[in-house]
């Protein structure tokens, strides 16, 4: 691989810069709330299926005894 100079470097790395399409105000925000919505959903999925797993486990338990 061929070195570059640091001038040459930094023209490069402007020329990439310049070709990523920057998302929208709207469409961050629609991303953000649909995480935020995905992190809800699966919080609670999560919490079910630990409660759940204690329960089965209580259960076990119960019956060792």
């Amino acid at each position: 691989m061929a070195k570059v100079s640091p001038g040459n470097f930094m023209r490069q790395v402007k020329d990439e810069v310049n070709k990523v399409v920057w998302p929208t105000r709207q469409e961050t925000v629609q991303t953000a709330i649909m995480v935020l919505i995905m992190t809800i959903i699966l919080a609670f999925f999560f919490l079910s299926v630990d409660g759940i797993f204690a329960w089965v486990v209580k259960q076990l338990l119960a019956l060792a005894n």
